[in-house]
């Protein structure tokens, strides 16, 4: 499956990358790459989860939480 990420520039710098076909995913990056990296990371592992693939993922492992 194929999904659409759209990349906006905000004001402040940060990038904004939003995954079209799943409400709810959107986060935040210092460049486009990072933004459209975290996205896909949020679909990966929403996948699992949804697939009942009950590893323990850290997620401050994937994301650089504040």
């Amino acid at each position: 499956m194929a999904f659409k990420i759209e990349l906006e520039q905000e004001e402040d710098g940060r990038w904004i990358a939003e995954v079209v076909d799943l409400p709810g995913v959107v986060v935040y990056g210092k460049t486009p790459e990072e933004a459209t990296a975290q996205a896909l990371a949020l679909r990966t592992l929403a996948d699992r989860l949804e697939n009942g693939e009950s590893e323990t993922v850290q997620l401050d492992s994937l994301f650089h939480i504040a």
